[in-house]
């Protein structure tokens, strides 16, 4: 075979994966499309999650987020978070007592409402939790591995939250007032 000739077969078989790629749906995750241009968030400042959401909102270059309460009404949208609670049941034990299987779990409550207190939300309760098997000579390392789950789980969170909030439509009325 020619070389002219394989690189026609070679850019014919690009060109088929590319048509093939944008017919089937194919698109890579971009920032979200928001209503509401700037948001007043009521999360506290040294929270991990707070800090994580506020660096991904702001890294969407489409929104302000205000944390002063002094500028809380002339926000477009209101964030609250309801609550946020980390727990750590045990759920298994040797034949001596000894903890070897531990649940983590983040719960947080959330939600959106306007200035004038309409909400573009409902209360939402978002959940996670993870298996962490345990053994008390490695108690350091298990201690690590215990703050990279839960690392992993307030992202994932995160995640759900700016898809729920690029998801919001805002009722005309609302959109309407100054």
């Amino acid at each position: 075979m020619t070389p002219s000739r394989r690189h026609c077969l070679r850019a014919l078989a690009l060109g088929g994966l590319a048509a093939g790629l944008s017919a089937c749906g194919f698109q890579l995750r971009s920032s979200g499309n928001y209503p509401f241009r700037t948001l007043y968030a009521n999360f506290s400042a040294t929270s991990p999650l707070g800090v994580e959401l506020r660096r991904n909102l702001l890294g969407t270059g489409r929104i302000e987020v205000w944390t002063d309460p002094q500028q809380m009404l002339k926000a477009d949208a209101i964030l609250d978070i309801v609550s946020e609670e980390r727990q750590q049941v045990v759920v298994g034990v040797n034949a001596s007592g000894q903890v070897r299987e531990l649940q983590l779990r983040l719960r947080v409550k959330f939600r959106l409402r306007t200035p004038q207190g309409q909400a573009l939300i409902e209360s939402v309760e978002l959940s996670q939790q993870r298996d962490l098997s345990y053994t008390e000579t490695a108690a350091l390392s298990k201690e690590i591995e215990q703050g990279m789950m839960y690392r992993d789980m307030q992202s994932d969170i995160v995640q759900q939250i700016m898809r729920r909030l690029a998801s919001v439509k805002v009722p005309a009325a609302a959109a309407a007032q100054p």
